[in-house]
Order: C-alpha cells, then structure tokens, then sequence
C-alpha cells in the first residue's frame, strides 16, 4: 500500500463505457479511488452499491468516486448495469494501476495461497496527493467510512 503523503500515480485506463480516463483529469477534486478483487462477488457488490448509495453526498463534497479492478470493460458495464451504479469503474486488465498503487498481493483463502487485489481504499487530494489510505477494508462499511473522512477534512 502507498502511504499518505505521497504523489498518487498517474494512470490512463478505459471505463465501463471504453472511454479513457486519467488522474489528472481529476485535479481540482478530490477522489475516492478503490481497488476491488472482482465485480459481482458478494463483498464486491456491496462495497459499489453502498458507494452508489451515497454517491450525491460524495457529489455535493466535490469528491469523485472511481473503482478499478482487473474485470474487464465489458464485466464493469453489465456491473454497472446491474447495481445502477453511477460512478466511473476502470479496467485495469494488464494490472498496471494495481500494481502501481501496490494492491496487487498474495492472499490466502482456506489455506491456498494466490496472486489477488486487496481491496485498499485511497483518498486522493485535489493536487495528486494521498491524503487517506488503508488496505483493511469491510466492503460494507467503507463507504460510509470513506465519507466520513471527506466530512471530517
């Protein structure tokens, strides 16, 4: 996981829709950008729906929510379709990003051990900047965490 203080790394990858998106388009605005192991897994589903949720509360804190995962475009549309989802889901297919932001880890589960995203949290300053992060995230509870945060700034 990154630490706080330091300058986010740039990315340029496609949306649920094909478009392409970058950090620095963001500038100016805060960003909530979260890193999740697979669309449509139970834990998953509830991180993105309780952003979807909350989301005109992110909005009216100028804050943009950005999720990004490993599944491709196609996986995050009919996620997004699914879940109405209305923040921007990027697909992160070749792990760049992952890797950039230092998700990409070795997770055991029932005693197999594999190559997987943690799912980690990042809040991204109007600069580029990490202002938050934490890579011990419930899904359930962290959007409501995440907007607490921004509150409380």
């Amino acid at each position: 996981m990154l630490q706080i203080g330091t300058k986010a790394p740039e990315f340029s990858l496609p949306d649920q829709n094909g478009a392409v998106h970058t950090l620095g388009e963001f500038r100016g605005r805060k960003v909530v950008l979260y890193f999740y192991p697979k669309d449509n897994t139970a834990g998953c589903s509830k991180q993105a729906a309780g952003f979807a949720e909350l989301f005109s509360e992110f909005e009216k804190k100028g804050v943009a929510i950005v999720g990004v995962s490993k599944d491709s475009v196609a996986s995050h549309k009919n996620f997004e379709k699914k879940f109405s989802l209305p923040f921007t889901l990027l697909s992160d297919a070749e792990k760049t990003c992952i890797q950039a932001y230092d998700v990409w880890k070795e997770k055991k589960n029932y005693g197999k051990t594999s190559m997987g995203v943690v799912r980690t949290t990042y809040l991204i300053d109007e600069e580029g900047t990490i202002i938050f992060a934490s890579d011990k995230v419930k899904a359930a509870d962290n959007p409501r965490q995440m907007l607490g945060i921004v509150e409380n700034l």
